[in-house]
């Protein structure tokens, strides 16, 4: 195992909450390692959108160029690779890698991001994020007015369904079986037009992604150019709860105002820690991540 010096910050995760807190410590001249592994969870998106100046540009291709530019700066060092363990020391937290090596830093960020859970459904794992969506903010320009899907029940269903009205006028909500709405939630959705199929789903129709029609256990089929659903996720990274910070009853790892999770010393931005999933808010996650750790360091030493 090999022990490398002392950093002042280490940040696990290098997508764009990663490198843009990197960069913002990186420019106040703070020695930064980050450690990526090289999984985004928005991989298979083919477009991104609501963030200025890359506005329809590929979320690979935004990564990159970002990459690019936090590159450019000699305070910030990158090691490819999965970070297995993490603990605290007397002088503050070392990290170490699946090849071995072991980095050690001051404080902690994590940029890990969410893993999403796909239904076990045929043919969910490959349209997702690409013709099944999770945020009408991030895609829902691209299939306005369209023939939509919710894929949801419940109180979960409704509020989807108030939002997503908003995109489209011919709005279904597929409840995979029996509806659970509550009455005044029943004369809400009529008022407004949308249908509730409970017919339960045998797979979903597409090609290359895109989404072609719903296909129902009674062979009946319906013709849609999206759905929406939230799906369950789970934390990207382990390590964040063996190291002991805590998270919300929904998930996410609990953070106060200024991006600090329950340890000191340790930190957390992007989609792991808000329900807020996109590159637009990441970025601004981690540029504000990393000015608080910068001053933190201040604080401590002058």
């Amino acid at each position: 195992m090999k022990d490398f010096k002392e950093f002042d910050a280490i940040i696990i995760g290098g997508s764009y909450s990663g490198l843009a807190a990197g960069m913002a410590l990186g420019r106040a001249l703070r020695q930064v390692l980050i450690i990526d592994s090289g999984a985004p969870c928005n991989a298979q998106t083919p477009f991104s959108h609501n963030f200025l100046t890359q506005d329809g540009e590929t979320p690979a291709a935004i990564a990159k160029l970002a990459k690019q530019q936090v590159q450019a700066y000699p305070t910030i060092s990158f090691v490819e690779g999965l970070a297995i363990k993490a603990s605290k020391t007397q002088n503050g937290f070392s990290v170490q890698v699946s090849s071995g090596d072991l980095f050690h830093a001051k404080k902690l960020i994590f940029a890990t991001g969410v893993k999403d859970q796909m239904a076990q459904m045929e043919g969910f794992k490959e349209c997702w994020g690409i013709s099944i969506l999770h945020c009408p903010y991030c895609h829902g320009y691209e299939v306005r007015n369209e023939k939509t899907g919710i894929l949801g029940n419940g109180e979960v269903g409704y509020e989807f369904a108030q939002l997503i009205n908003n995109w489209t006028d011919d709005l279904t909500i597929f409840t995979n079986g029996a509806a659970t709405f509550t009455m005044a939630q029943l004369e809400k959705l009529k008022k407004n037009n949308i249908k509730i199929v409970e017919n339960e789903i045998e797979k979903l129709a597409h090609v290359y992604g895109n989404l072609q029609h719903i296909v129902f256990k009674d062979d009946t089929t319906i013709p849609l150019k999206a759905i929406y659903t939230r799906t369950p996720f789970k934390q990207h990274c382990d390590l964040i709860e063996t190291l002991g910070c805590k998270l919300t009853e929904d998930g996410y790892v609990k953070i106060d105002d200024m991006q600090r999770t329950t340890i000191d010393g340790v930190f957390a931005c992007g989609d792991n820690a808000t329900r807020m999933r996109s590159v637009a808010n990441a970025v601004a996650q981690g540029t504000f991540t990393g000015a608080v750790v910068n001053r933190q360091i201040i604080a401590e030493e002058f």
